[in-house]
């Protein structure tokens, strides 16, 4: 049991104010994990253009102020009463499309959009209590696709938390946690190419590198890479 299980935890996080405005680095409070919920000591997280677009709150709903980030790796801290298949120390990788495993889509082969834990962009309290974990000397502080991962601590549904082999990077794998997934899914999942076909990926980012990686899986054979950025070729 960790020392700090059940207790507020004060840690540094990236606060949003307000929309388009700088983040400020602040001491929050994250209150312990309640039923079916996880803590998480987040290691790293990285910065998808996901965030960016929300930060700017053009043409969408601004929830500010709030805590953005959603793919990291981490450690769990804590766990919520229910919890059985995690324990303090589990590595992990937190997710913002989250499985419940009993609705008819966590149960279909064709579909990953849970009736409970599909992404919900506007929602930023947990889904137990309708309450954030995230606080400022008595403000609450909204979390972003129930992650936040840019805070050292964060609580998440379990059903949002994928375990994963201890021995594995986290400032690598991390990636799993969005780009990755996004882009790779995309080819092997959606696009499905059939073996020998030829494949061409429109920007070469990560997500656009993994959905090069699904093709190549698929077994495509000649893939082409196009983009605009020229430096690109070159970092590859």
């Amino acid at each position: 049991m960790s020392s700090t299980a059940g207790q507020v935890i004060r840690c540094k996080a990236a606060v949003s104010w307000e929309a388009g405005k700088p983040l400020v680095i602040e001491e929050v409070e994250v209150a312990p994990p309640q039923k079916d919920e996880v803590r998480l000591k987040i290691l790293f997280t990285s910065l998808c253009h996901t965030n960016v677009y929300f930060w700017e709150a053009k043409g969408q709903n601004p929830v500010f102020p709030r805590i953005f980030g959603h793919e990291a790796g981490g450690i769990v801290e804590s766990v919520g009463e229910g919890v059985t298949d995690l324990t303090p120390g589990d590595h992990v990788l937190p997710f913002f499309t989250g499985e419940c495993g009993e609705c008819v889509h966590c149960k279909s082969q064709e579909s990953n959009m849970c009736d409970l834990l599909r992404i919900n962009t506007d929602r930023g309290v947990m889904i137990g209590d309708g309450k954030s974990r995230f606080s400022i000397k008595g403000q609450p502080i909204y979390h972003f696709l129930g992650t936040s991962t840019f805070s050292e601590y964060t609580v998440v549904h379990v059903g949002c938390v994928a375990k994963i082999n201890p021995s594995a990077p986290l400032d690598i794998v991390c990636l799993l946690s969005c780009e990755f997934s996004t882009g790779f899914g995309a080819a092997y999942n959606v696009a499905k190419p059939t073996k020998g076909s030829t494949v061409a990926v429109f920007g070469l980012g990560a997500v656009g590198l993994a959905a090069a990686e699904g093709a190549r899986v698929s077994g495509a054979s000649r893939i082409i890479g196009v983009d605009r950025n020229l430096n690109r070729f070159q970092e590859g």
